[in-house]
């Protein structure tokens, strides 16, 4: 077997002629411009316009090519394979013509919102138009003062992203934020229920100018959503980020009377809120801890590090915690909600 495949490699390799005389003269045009051709195709890029831009030059290189087959060598099988090749670069040129061509179809809005949104985090046109397929590819709109949902009324049935405009949201006619384009209108109500869950909002949006949004149903885009895995996790990420955008919002006007900032996210460690206390609690705080500094402590019996009996369980009351554990501990938050 061996000797077999030795001998057909020094066939292929030896077996033939070598050149005697090379040809002194050149090919024609229609050859060396196929090359150059040929040569410029291979520089392109990557992505759609790269790919277009490749095919757009091989096309005419192997045409080129076919040509010179047929009217210099006169070889048949030369210029089939470069109509071969001709062929499929058109195809291709044709996928990606449509692809740009279905692109293009998407209104103004929503090619705004995937070069804005959609695009910076990789997002395929092919997915995005599924995305807003699934809202049926319309975009509403909001009067001035038009209300997009009542507190305690309005049904949480979709989800919708705010295109223009600006939205106001308010909780018993006392205001707490703003939306702006590009942000959600219903996010974290979304992120309140489950899937199979109904509800109704807890505040009320209202359009402080015209606005324009897109809104998915929301059992249509649960649909979505349960298919394409890759789409799921494209909106947990959109909602998350914009959930964190409205706490914030909503962190920077929580202020207390005192001038204190309250951090939302810590409701029962943040500072105490509680108004100043007047200057006799302050003498009598003052007086407390004086008293307090002139008597002795009583000394502390040593504890035991080890100990081979077994430990009776800890009640939660802080007065039979072990003394290591009797420290200071963070104060609560106010009951009463501070004043926006």
């Amino acid at each position: 077997m061996w000797q077999k495949n030795s001998s057909l490699f020094e066939t292929l390799v030896h077996g033939h002629p070598l050149c005697q005389e090379w040809v002194n003269g050149t090919e024609g045009a229609l050859y060396q411009l196929g090359n150059t051709l040929l040569m410029l195709g291979y520089m392109g890029g990557s992505g759609v316009f790269g790919a277009l831009y490749t095919f757009s030059l091989l096309a005419p290189s192997f045409l080129c090519h076919a040509l010179w087959g047929w009217l210099s060598l006169c070889s048949v099988d030369v210029f089939a394979w470069n109509v071969l090749l001709v062929a499929v670069c058109g195809l291709q040129l044709a996928h990606l013509l449509l692809r740009l061509q279905q692109h293009a179809f998407l209104p103004g809005e929503l090619r705004g919102l995937y070069a804005a949104v959609f695009r910076p985090l990789g997002v395929p046109p092919d997915t995005f138009k599924r995305v807003a397929c699934a809202a049926d590819g319309r975009v509403r709109s909001l009067g001035v003062d038009e209300t997009y949902a009542l507190e305690g009324k309005t049904p949480i049935s979709q989800l919708s992203f705010l295109l223009s405009g600006r939205v106001r949201v308010s909780l018993e006619d006392q205001f707490l934020h703003y939306i702006f384009p590009y942000q959600f209108l219903d996010s974290p109500e979304w992120e309140s229920l489950k899937p199979m869950e109904e509800g109704t909002f807890q505040v009320t949006l209202t359009a402080e100018t015209e606005c324009r949004y897109m809104s998915w149903k929301r059992r249509k885009l649960q649909l979505l959503l349960s298919k394409e895995r890759y789409v799921a996790r494209l909106f947990s990420v959109m909602l998350g980020s914009d959930i964190a955008d409205k706490l914030s919002a909503l962190n920077d006007r929580l202020l207390a009377k005192s001038g204190e900032r309250v951090d939302i996210r810590l409701q029962s460690l943040c500072y105490v809120l509680s108004p100043t206390p007047s200057p006799r609690q302050r003498r009598d705080d003052g007086q407390g801890l004086g008293g307090a500094a002139d008597s002795d402590p009583a000394p502390l019996s040593p504890e035991p590090v080890h100990s081979d009996s077994p430990r009776a369980p800890w009640d939660s009351s802080p007065e039979t915690l072990p003394t290591r554990f009797k420290r200071r501990r963070a104060p609560l938050a106010p009951t009463d909600t501070p004043e926006l």
